[in-house]
């Protein structure tokens, strides 16, 4: 019997796009649905009752929770293509320390930029840059994260590429201008039709934070 796979998803959530390129990466055909999140669907709250949360995968009945669990959930199900970890203990250990490095910073950053005002927005920009420039360190001369091929590092953050020009907006900053290394770096991941397929257009990205930021009074 063939798997059934159903993500529940919101469109410009970084965190589903992570397991929305995983499953493009394996060739997983699945059911989508786009979640309303001030009004949640009976099945999320009862697929994921603790968080109330998207992304959920749901395998043949079966919730899988928390974007980078899912994502793992997907490399070990379908081992069988295009793994997403390195096969070696310590270079798995590795990759989970940097997409953690990326799940711990990168969001509370963005929402710090685009929420907050004056000194507290200020300190957010710099710590932005902070945060990308050890991003940048630990890519070093490398294509990928991972070396020469794609993978769950490179997964976990490029989600976020789509909100540059909401940060860069909002923020009135000059990303490539402080990390190019990152901004090349997410130019090669885009050359990749499953990365490129996936990420949302910026603006629009940017015209959905901009009525969030008006309905919360953050404009």
């Amino acid at each position: 019997m063939a798997d059934e796979v159903v993500l529940l998803d919101f469109w410009p959530s970084m965190f589903g796009m992570r397991v929305r390129i995983a499953l493009a990466e394996k060739g997983i055909k699945y059911e989508y649905k786009d979640e309303d999140l001030r009004n949640k669907s009976p099945l999320l709250l009862e697929m994921n009752p603790i968080h109330k949360k998207i992304p959920v995968l749901i395998h043949n009945g079966k919730p899988v929770c928390e974007s980078l669990i899912i994502v793992q959930y997907i490399d070990e199900v379908w081992k069988d293509r295009c793994p997403l970890l390195p096969i070696d203990p310590y270079q798995r250990a590795h990759s989970r320390f940097w997409a953690d490095f990326v799940d711990k910073k990168v969001i509370e950053v963005l929402m710090k930029i685009s929420t907050t005002k004056g000194e507290e927005k200020e300190a957010g920009k710099m710590e932005f840059f902070e945060i990308f420039k050890i991003l940048e360190g630990e890519l070093g001369d490398k294509p990928y994260f991972g070396g020469g091929t794609f993978g769950f590092v490179d997964l976990s953050l490029i989600p976020y590429y789509s909100w540059f020009y909401a940060i860069e907006t909002i923020g009135e900053l000059n990303i490539e201008a402080e990390c190019p290394k990152i901004v090349a770096w997410a130019k090669k991941c885009l050359q990749k039709e499953t990365v490129a397929k996936t990420l949302p257009d910026q603006k629009k990205v940017y015209e959905y934070v901009e009525q969030m930021r008006k309905k919360f009074g953050n404009d």
